[in-house]
């Protein structure tokens, strides 16, 4: 079973601002196992993006540890990291960072050919179900942004993972599209026996979430 440490973590540019309030996350200890669902609920400008980046290790302009598995994130060598992003820990970005260039379906490849552990039939299902399934061939640069923000979702279930981070995942999704969306992460997330935590600006049910921080 995958674990998650977080102790006494601050982001350093926020260490001030951070002093004149409160937070379940900032400056506290927590532990979390690959069999829970998290949600961080964080109004604006108190650092949810901030805090995904430093968890799937692309920032480390913070204080305090953060461990995987009861290794510090700060020892993993870069061959490390790029494993544990491969096969443990895959992440939903609020940015999406599909590649423009490239169509739907190229975008869907490179991440599902690095692990072919999703068949190409199933990914197209997926496509289908999330509704954009006739947008295979077209740019990503051309997708509206709740059409490439389905995109970037699939993409992420794509791969092996015990722990998938979610940062405001349907914030550009209807109330339809954000239920077939939730319901096919839902599906993938208990097939891979995995966790999730997910980062969004309200308080929400997408999932049944065993704890809740404020962030």
């Amino acid at each position: 079973m995958m674990t998650l440490s977080i102790e006494q973590l601050v982001p350093i540019p926020l260490k001030e601002k951070l002093n004149t309030r409160t937070s379940d996350v900032w400056l506290k200890n927590i532990k979390a196992s690959s069999s829970e669902y998290i949600s961080i609920q964080a109004p604006s400008g108190t650092g949810k993006t901030t805090l995904i980046h430093f968890l799937y290790g692309l920032r480390t302009d913070f204080e305090g540890n953060i461990s995987w598995n009861n290794k510090d994130l700060d020892q993993f060598s870069a061959e490390e990291k790029a494993v544990l992003r491969a096969t443990e820990v895959s992440v939903i970005f609020q940015d999406m960072r599909l590649f423009p260039e490239l169509s739907a379906w190229e975008n869907l490849e490179l991440k599902r050919s690095i692990t072919d552990t999703i068949s190409p039939e199933e990914a197209s299902e997926w496509m289908q179900q999330l509704g954009i399934g006739d947008k295979k061939n077209a740019r990503a640069q051309t997708l509206s942004y709740g059409e490439q923000q389905r995109l970037a979702i699939i993409r992420a279930l794509l791969q092996p993972f015990s722990f998938l981070l979610m940062d405001e995942p349907f914030s550009h999704l209807d109330n339809k599209n954000t239920a077939l969306a939730a319901s096919l992460i839902a599906q993938i997330v208990q097939r891979n026996n995995a966790g999730l935590l997910l980062a969004d600006l309200d308080e929400n049910n997408f999932f049944p979430y065993h704890k809740t921080y404020m962030l």
